[in-house]
């Protein structure tokens, strides 16, 4: 995967015009031409705009009769939907598209940005995890992702509910990066909608899809890549045994960059993606600390002044769960606790909802022999 752009004989031409730009897009959408195909066709003709004209005879070459490549009608369309959005469009060689991603083959040919690309200047550390998360879990995630954020790092993240949303939330303030599966204006969960808008004021949202594009199964593949190949390293925060997050960190392997993961309880099968990465290899992190040991720094790349503790986080649910159906709040209880013991205050605040709305939940499925409270105001799932 690792083959630099520029080591092909040919010099590359960066885009500087707009009939450029839609010379790139036009070559990125057209048929049958992937990320690899697209820098490949760049570096024997170019240009894109070389490229384009070249491409009808290459595809007759290779058995595709009549190619046509994408009309220009679409590319004006897509950079008018992108530009409605408030996007900007960063292309390979031009400013804003981070450098250090053309040294991979398949780097995504182009990238729609919303909110700050200057934070592509930044070192960047990805953390990504489950979407069931555990309370531990979102936890670690929220201490992680503000001290490494704290210390300098753009924190880089895929949007999903769970761990994703929680690095995302707490690398607010100091700088996030959400790697989305489908368009730049299209939200995914919808859950996330407020958070997605937040991030797009203070942070900054890629896609590499054109806008109004639904993710679908094999986009987020595609999207892993690109957190794997932006972040200096992948740090796994509760992963299961087949899980996309699984796939970012072999991804970041390939690519040559450093995988982490937070160990977990053995009988948590949220734990045993993260407990197979150290067993394989990948370093062991028990605190932002380990992560900078772990890149080889003695102190922090750019400790930022301290500041007043953050306000308490909102909760991930948009609506108060005390308002929640019990069968609902049940199944949220369930999903944040596992085997190792969580304090009762951080499952109320996970939650968002009251002592009282929870000791009834909580009753019953003690009395059921599902949930086992622990001295020190402590539960676990039985």
């Amino acid at each position: 995967m690792k083959t630099s752009l520029f080591s092909y004989p040919t010099p590359f031409t960066p885009p500087t015009t707009e009939e450029d730009e839609l010379s790139f897009l036009r070559l990125a959408r057209s048929r049958r031409v992937g990320a690899t195909t697209f820098f490949r066709l760049l570096a024997e003709h170019g240009s894109a705009a070389a490229a384009l004209d070249a491409l009808p005879r290459v595809a007759e070459a290779a058995g595709a009769a009549h190619y046509q490549p994408c009309p220009r009608g679409v590319a004006e369309a897509e950079r008018a939907a992108g530009r409605r959005a408030g996007a900007r469009l960063l292309l390979p060689g031009a400013p804003g598209y981070p450098g250090d991603l053309l040294s991979f083959s398949d780097a995504p040919p182009l990238l729609w940005a919303l909110g700050d690309p200057a934070l592509l200047a930044r070192p960047r550390i990805a953390l990504v995890g489950a979407r069931n998360a555990s309370s531990l879990g979102l936890r670690m995630a929220r201490r992680l992702a503000s001290d490494i954020g704290q210390a300098g790092f753009a924190v880089v993240s895929g949007l999903a509910r769970g761990i994703d949303a929680s690095a995302h939330e707490a690398a607010l303030e100091t700088g996030t990066i959400a790697v989305m599966p489908g368009g730049i204006d299209v939200i995914y969960p919808p859950e996330n909608k407020e958070l997605a808008a937040r991030i797009a004021a203070k942070g900054l949202r890629l896609s590499e899809l054109p806008p109004g594009i639904e993710p679908q199964a094999r986009h987020f593949p595609q999207r892993n890549r690109i957190i794997a190949a932006l972040a200096r390293a992948t740090l796994v925060i509760e992963a299961a045994a087949r899980s996309g997050s699984l796939i970012t960190a072999r991804m970041a392997l390939d690519y040559g960059r450093e995988v982490m993961a937070v160990p977990g309880h053995p009988m948590d099968a949220r734990a045993g993606g993260c407990n197979m990465l150290i067993r394989d290899g990948a370093t062991l992190i028990r605190g932002a600390e380990d992560v900078f040991a772990a890149l080889g720094m003695v102190a922090p790349p750019r400790p930022l002044p301290e500041k007043a503790p953050p306000a308490p986080l909102p909760a991930p649910s948009a609506a108060p769960m005390g308002a929640a159906p019990p069968s609902e709040l049940r199944a949220r209880l369930l999903a944040l606790l596992g085997p190792a013991p969580t304090p009762e205050d951080a499952v109320i605040r996970d939650l968002g909802t009251d002592a009282a709305t929870l000791s009834r939940t909580l009753l019953a499925l003690e009395i059921e022999g599902t949930v086992t409270r622990h001295p020190g105001g402590l539960l676990s799932r039985a």
